[in-house]
């Protein structure tokens, strides 16, 4: 009899130490447990930021200059043209001169291969101030502008109201016309009473 209250005594001493044997086998398995988990990719996300354009304005009346702007990336060739023209209508913020009449509109943006076609407002037709040279600086405003920003565009096509055969006073605007980069060059004198005349097709000068 004398021997039952010793094993009593070492079973009391025993529970303590096998409650803290289970609580570390508990945290070594969560700990293994982790351990095997594949941890979760980071969800990507989309590539945001500022891309810089370069937008052709009138300088001292006579020839195009270069203007940097930052604008919002986007990844739609047509919704990108649209938002450089769009910009190059708000006009620069130096010193150059705003190349098209005020209340120009571009309406549609249509890219075909290497052919972007720009339909804009009638008044940029009748707004447009009077003489070939202002004509030839307003249209190629444009070309270059879109040129420039977009390697891919080779041509560029204007319309007037969707009329593919639109005419300016001096210009003949029914082909598709080549970026001319000579431009930022005072161009040579020419009369105002000039005939309609096709502008040059011809890719000329660097961008």
């Amino acid at each position: 009899m004398p021997s039952q209250p010793r094993k009593q005594i070492n079973i009391n001493m025993l529970i303590p130490f096998l409650i803290i044997a289970l609580v570390f086998g508990i945290m070594i398995w969560q700990k293994y447990r982790d351990s095997r988990e594949v941890p979760v990719a980071p969800q990507m996300q989309p590539i945001v930021g500022k891309r810089t354009v370069v937008l052709f304005f009138v300088a001292d009346g006579t020839r195009l200059e270069r203007e940097a702007r930052e604008l919002e990336h986007c990844e739609n060739t047509d919704a990108c043209i649209n938002d450089v023209l769009n910009e190059l209508l708000n006009g620069p913020v130096g010193e150059f001169d705003e190349p098209l009449p005020e209340g120009t509109v571009v309406k549609s943006v249509r890219v075909d291969k290497d052919l972007a076609t720009i339909d804009l407002n009638d008044t940029f037709a009748k707004a447009m101030l009077s003489g070939s040279s202002a004509e030839m600086l307003a249209v190629y405003s444009i070309v270059n502008t879109v040129s420039a920003n977009f390697p891919q565009i080779a041509r560029v096509k204007l319309t007037v109201e969707g009329a593919d055969a639109s005419k300016l006073r001096h210009l003949d605007l029914s082909e598709a016309l080549l970026p001319d980069y000579t431009l930022t060059e005072p161009p040579r004198p020419e009369s105002n009473d000039a005939p309609p005349s096709k502008p040059t097709k011809k890719h000329k000068g660097k961008p």
